[in-house]
């Protein structure tokens, strides 16, 4: 049945799938117990408990699956530039998909929605912190810490630039064996910094900077050799980046969450490309549409985080 474009949604234990050659909709199924399907959905819902991967486990499938399609209702543009984005980027290679995600995240950039978002959200002072990543190393393993607790360590431009600086010496030193990533205060990341959002007037110059300096494509090269250790709110960025670990511990009151939709974007940050690995691209697809929250249990049964364990801040 079609709600509303750009929305399809399939009862799969009525109706038989077939080939959706549109690729301008956001395609739900659902069903009673999962079942086999092709590649055409971009998100399955289904009743039974401890779904496998590729379905989403809900109380009521259909209610569920009319809320997406109310939540792309709102958000169309942003809502099919994911989808999008994340069907291309299995055919590609790894750096190619950080590439597809910003020119995606930069066009949204110069959407109405998300200018309407911008409108309608109160500015927010900047909190710049005089060093907000700190380095150490022991022997042959390097811990990274971002280190703005007042600001949640939200990433702002100059927390971007210090950890890519940071990275670049695990990319650099094949001497350091372990890498591990902390966040100090009562998050380990808080995702990007709203104070900074839509200081960028030229869409196309951020997406220049954007993989120009790029923690993404830098953990992407390291990302074997890390170790991510995560805590409090992990939003957007904060587990964006945190996903390219070879290894992602949790502590209990880990909240993990992907807001952009409602911004009128997508994930920026990588996203599209790390979280799809992990946990497939419909299920990155149903925490990116629907915003909501993932904790610390449920992301470890998703195999989005590895162990839950006691917290730990750098």
């Amino acid at each position: 049945m079609i709600l509303d474009p750009p929305f399809l949604l399939v009862d799969l234990d009525r109706e038989v799938p077939h080939r959706v050659d549109s690729t301008d909709q956001v395609r739900v199924g659902f069903a009673a117990e999962p079942t086999e399907v092709g590649e055409e959905f971009d998100v399955l819902l289904t009743g039974a408990a401890d779904a496998p991967r590729p379905w989403v486990t809900c109380a009521d499938p259909f209610t569920t699956g009319r809320r997406l399609g109310w939540l792309v209702g709102r958000r169309p543009a942003a809502s099919v530039a994911l989808v999008q984005v994340l069907r291309m980027g299995a055919a590609l290679a790894p750096p190619e998909r950080l590439v597809v995600e910003s020119l995606a995240y930069s066009t949204l950039q110069g959407g109405a929605d998300f200018e309407a978002w911008l409108a309608a959200t109160p500015a927010r002072t900047p909190r710049p912190a005089d060093s907000p990543v700190r380095l150490r190393r022991q022997g042959d393993r390097l811990s990274v810490t971002l280190d703005r607790p007042r600001a949640r360590n939200a990433m702002d431009a100059a927390t971007r630039d210090a950890l890519c600086e940071a990275l670049r010496v695990a990319v650099a030193d094949a001497s350091i064996a372990r890498v591990d990533l902390y966040g100090n205060g009562p998050s380990f990341c808080s995702g990007g910094d709203l104070s900074e959002f839509g200081t960028s007037r030229d869409p196309a110059q951020a997406h220049l900077v954007r993989v120009h300096r790029s923690p993404a494509a830098l953990l992407q090269r390291c990302g074997a050799r890390v170790t991510a250790h995560l805590h409090g709110a992990c939003v957007g960025a904060g587990i964006e980046l945190a996903a390219f670990a070879n290894r992602v511990l949790a502590a209990p009151d880990t909240v993990i969450r992907l807001p952009e939709i409602e911004m009128g974007l997508i994930p920026g940050a990588g996203g599209t490309a790390s979280l799809p690995v992990r946990i497939g691209r419909e299920r990155t697809a149903y925490l990116a549409l629907t915003g909501d929250p993932l904790t610390a249990e449920e992301a470890l049964e998703w195999g989005l985080v590895d162990e839950v364990t006691a917290s730990a801040e750098g």
